[in-house]
């Protein structure tokens, strides 16, 4: 049942209530981003209309009429569309209710004051009901758009791999839509997709920190693009801390958004050499991982050709002669280095050389068979 009192003044005011919309109008549109005319006041006064008519009929017949809340979350929706603030929305909502209340007041005679006073709280569960219904449809339309948006950036971005940065028109608008300087450096990261959370949030860390970049989601797992600030100190080491426990493959910088699908192909084969890492790992790190990566049985066959040998001889022998290899690739190439690493004479290092090349055809001191040998050792250990 509707209050008498309330009931009774609401439905006069609801004869003469434009009055009341020409106050609570100059008042609104006193208020950003009205002021400057995101809205125009002709569409600001019908939401009102219409809306001020819904809340005087909720309290002269004692219940919400069924447009009410249909009315709020449409025109939530729409202020959401037009880049209205929620704050200012709900600025111009909370004046519902002063505009409303003096209205009653100016209805009332001094027998309905009391009354009036008493029953204060109808009027203000009214404005509140329709404020509920206004911050709903706005924030319904809130995520639909960062849906939507977020689908354009996913589009643009798949566009970009699929034409592999060759044409123009697809750089630049793909750049435009995810935000990017087209001719900036940028570093591309290829994550575990286990490690979604870790991966998530890096990128909050890092948008805290100014970068820009796009989180991708994909089959081999999350592809994030980082455009690297051109005033930042050493901007990749910076990226490296923020991905500290983020199992991924990191590129090396590249020059320009074109070559971002490049980028990608580098961090996806990092990644792959990099399963077993805690951590982010750099492609400029890992070279030797890759190529045995890549070319798992290559590897394999390298490896039992290059080291095969060795294993016609004692296990003890064969594992002086491996430590000594290793020793010596892992530094500057001195006999002299090698022999005080190993604690040993120069002369054994050179006979252990010399055994190695006996066993395996590979001489360690030319740079050629180094390689080989190196890359054999990796794939030996993968």
């Amino acid at each position: 049942m509707p209050n008498d009192v309330v009931a009774r003044l609401a439905a006069r005011c609801l004869t003469s209530y434009e009055v009341l919309i020409d106050g609570w109008l100059a008042e609104v549109m006193a208020i950003e981003p009205y002021a400057r005319g995101l809205v125009g006041p002709a569409e600001v006064r019908e939401g009102a209309r219409v809306g001020f008519a819904l809340i005087l009929r909720m309290l002269s017949e004692g219940r919400p009429p069924a447009g009410l809340g249909p009315h709020a979350q449409a025109l939530g929706e729409r202020r959401a569309g037009q880049g209205v603030p929620l704050e200012s929305l709900l600025a111009a909502a909370r004046l519902d209710a002063k505009v409303l209340w003096h209205g009653l007041i100016a209805q009332a005679g001094p027998d309905d004051l009391p009354g009036l006073l008493n029953s204060a709280h109808l009027v203000w569960e009214a404005v509140e009901q329709h404020s509920t219904g206004l911050m709903t449809g706005y924030q319904q339309a809130v995520l639909e758009m960062g849906r939507q948006r977020e689908d354009q950036r996913r589009t643009w971005f798949a566009r970009l791999l699929d034409n592999d940065g060759r044409n123009p028109d697809v750089v630049r608008d793909a750049g435009r839509v995810l935000g990017f300087d087209t001719a900036a450096p940028f570093v591309a990261v290829l994550a575990d997709a286990a490690a979604g959370a870790s991966s998530r949030a890096a990128v909050s860390a890092l948008g805290t920190l100014g970068f820009r970049l796009h989180r991708h989601e994909a089959p081999t797992g999350d592809i994030l693009v980082v455009q690297l600030p051109a005033r930042a100190a050493d901007p990749e080491r910076v990226l490296l801390d923020a991905l500290a426990g983020v199992p991924c493959g990191v590129s090396p910088r590249v020059a320009g958004l074109s070559r971002v699908p490049h980028a990608v192909r580098l961090a996806a084969a990092t990644a792959r050499a990099a399963v077993t890492a805690d951590g982010p790992v750099r492609l400029e790190d890992s070279w030797l991982e890759v190529f045995t990566a890549h070319h798992p049985e290559l590897a394999a066959e390298l490896a039992a050709r290059v080291l095969g040998p060795l294993y016609t001889i004692g296990v003890a022998e064969r594992e002086r002669l491996l430590e000594t290899v290793r020793v010596h690739l892992a530094g500057d190439g001195a006999i002299a280095a090698t022999a005080a690493a190993l604690y040993c004479h120069r002369n054994t290092v050179q006979h252990r050389f010399a055994r190695f090349k006996e066993l395996t055809g590979r001489d360690l001191r030319a740079p050629e068979d180094a390689a080989v040998i190196a890359l054999a050792l990796r794939a030996a250990s993968s």
